[in-house]
């Protein structure tokens, strides 16, 4: 049998609190979304721009400068933290690919059109539309590195590594310097030990020659009891 492990989502916290870093949006309460709908967001209401101001005006104009904007400045801001890469990037691109393919969808050359009209009808919007472009792109970039810069961990209220791992070199240096200091003082003890055993050592080594000096003259104040006694003419008996 086997053993298969279901992979389980993250949970969804509850209201008011924070998304990971990783996965939320430029709000961190909201959760962001991936990068392909980012890029699909800011694509649809640029393409829905174009085409309304062909169809109303026959040129770029203002509903596609409002929805180009607010399309790709949505989609930085929506997307992941951890996926800005593609919604920052995109505002130049998006306007190269999606306005020349808007208009040679929409708008029918007249015939005997030449390849130079052709592209004086396609060149026309983008030139037009290059100062949009620059301001969108200046938004996206400044959007970008803002959430890059201050969406990070720390922002969670989680204690900063480098004041850990100061704090845990701190605990390190007192413990190596405490263990230094008891190791010096047994040091010290040890020698404070070993010199009252030397000092301690001559006195009893002196004692037994004392004993042995009084032994000898003992001895001999003894001898010399013995002799004079034997020196000594033995008394009379009395009948």
């Amino acid at each position: 049998m086997s053993s298969a492990r279901s992979v389980r989502p993250a949970a969804r916290p509850e209201a008011g609190e924070r998304w990971p870093v990783a996965e939320r949006s430029l709000l961190t309460t909201v959760l962001g979304v991936p990068p392909v709908a980012a890029v699909g967001l800011a694509l649809g209401a640029t393409a829905l721009g174009v085409f309304a101001d062909l169809q109303r005006i026959g040129t770029i104009g203002s509903v596609f400068q409002v929805l180009y904007f607010a399309g790709c400045v949505l989609a930085v801001a929506w997307v992941r933290r951890r996926n800005l890469f593609a919604p920052v990037v995109q505002p130049p691109l998006l306007l190269a690919v999606a306005v020349p393919a808007v208009v040679l969808l929409s708008g029918e050359p007249a015939p005997g059109t030449g390849v130079a009209e052709s592209l004086l009808l396609v060149g026309a919007p983008l030139v037009n539309s290059f100062p949009t472009m620059a301001v969108t792109t200046g938004v996206v970039l400044a959007i970008g590195a803002a959430r890059f810069v201050l969406q990070r961990e720390r922002t969670e209220g989680a204690p900063d590594r480098r004041a850990r791992q100061k704090r845990a070199d701190r605990g390190d240096r007192e413990g190596r310097a405490d263990r230094e200091r008891r190791a010096d003082r047994q040091d010290r003890d040890t020698r404070t030990d070993e010199r009252r055993e030397r000092s301690s050592a001559p006195r009893e080594r002196r004692e037994p020659r004392g004993e042995a000096r009084a032994g000898r003259v003992s001895g001999r104040s003894g001898s010399g009891a013995a002799r004079g006694a034997a020196r000594r003419p033995a008394s009379p008996r009395r009948s």
